[in-house]
């Protein structure tokens, strides 16, 4: 199967080879740390289960991420199906389980160019690529062919922070912003909540390279929204407080102290983890307060903290039109 050479809709007279160019790195998949080498455009699915489609679960107007991201009007998320990590504990869980195959064809692209098209028509200058990890190369035929379309928004790269180092590298022309995860400083949790190997090298590898290419400042444009740069998440789970401090020790004393930090006491546990002894309860403030302590002792001074209430607004159903609002 050539894959540069099925365009979704002749009538829009783009050059479909080249932009379709990436999808050829699918036919021996190595984008992520899996390095399944599987042929995504074959019934030979790697871990993901994810072929060569454009499997974007839901596209909205997202205003609950962070103030420099959301602005007034928001930001245009992509939600992709599945993942390359498998957290027992996602809030995402209805569209990142890898169940099954991922069902979806080159015709997608138009709806997905259009929906976007939609939602910049209306001001928002960001457009998010949620979990895009396992589709990196689609994620360049959406950018590319929104460019030749004439946008020109911020993209901004929305990722567990499970990447391969050499896959970062080559976004550095192509991606404004990075919003990687640090999830884990220990290998034996990644394994046991996110049937991840290897999690603290890849992760640490990888923001690593965003940090070479972006800094720790970012630029903001005349509204205080985010045009360039890197903002590193970190959820705290409950019963982890040390795995916590350890995660800001690295980027502090790896990185920078100066790197803008998104430390966040959402977590819930959803009724997959509700009995589990450790996940099936939300963090305490004694342990929210000593991670704080740790963010205050290391000198981070830029970024955001949540208060104790959040876990209560960011539960999202992606079986509504717009998961996050309901």
């Amino acid at each position: 199967m050539n894959l540069s050479l099925c365009p979704p809709d002749d009538s829009w007279k783009l050059d479909w080879q080249t932009i379709f160019a990436p999808l050829e790195e699918l036919k021996a998949c190595s984008i992520c740390p899996r390095d399944c080498r599987a042929d995504r455009s074959s019934s030979q699915l790697g871990y993901c289960q994810a072929g060569v489609g454009f499997a974007v679960d839901s596209i909205f107007p997202h205003r609950g991420e962070e103030p420099a991201l959301s602005g007034q009007r928001g930001i245009c998320n992509l939600f992709f199906n599945h993942c390359n990590m498998q957290c027992i504990y996602c809030q995402n869980y209805q569209i990142s389980e890898n169940r099954s195959p991922v069902a979806r064809d080159h015709d997608d692209l138009v709806s997905i160019i259009k929906q976007i098209e939609a939602i910049l028509a209306t001001g928002i200058r960001l457009v998010g690529f949620v979990s895009p990890s396992h589709f990196v190369p689609q994620m360049k035929v959406i950018i590319s062919t929104l460019k030749v379309r004439g946008h020109d928004p911020v993209f901004v790269f929305n990722t567990n922070g499970y990447d391969r180092v050499e896959t970062i590298r080559q976004l550095d022309d192509t991606i404004q912003v990075y919003l990687p995860d640090l999830k884990y400083m220990d290998n034996k949790l990644a394994a046991k909540y996110s049937d991840t190997l290897n999690y603290v090298e890849h992760a640490t590898a990888a923001i690593r390279e965003m940090f070479h290419q972006k800094g720790s400042s970012i630029r903001m444009d005349n509204e205080g929204v985010i045009e360039s740069g890197m903002i590193i998440r970190h959820l705290v789970l409950p019963g982890e407080v040390e795995n916590s401090k350890a995660v800001l020790r690295l980027i502090a004393e790896e990185l920078s102290p100066s790197v803008h930090v998104s430390l966040m006491s959402q977590y819930y546990p959803t009724h997959r983890v509700s009995t589990h002894p450790t996940l099936g309860r939300t963090v305490t403030k004694a342990e929210y307060d000593e991670v704080l302590h740790e963010f205050e002792r290391l000198g981070f001074y830029r970024g955001w903290v949540q208060e104790l209430t959040s876990p209560h607004h960011y539960r999202p159903d992606f079986l509504r039109d717009r998961p996050f609002e309901g």
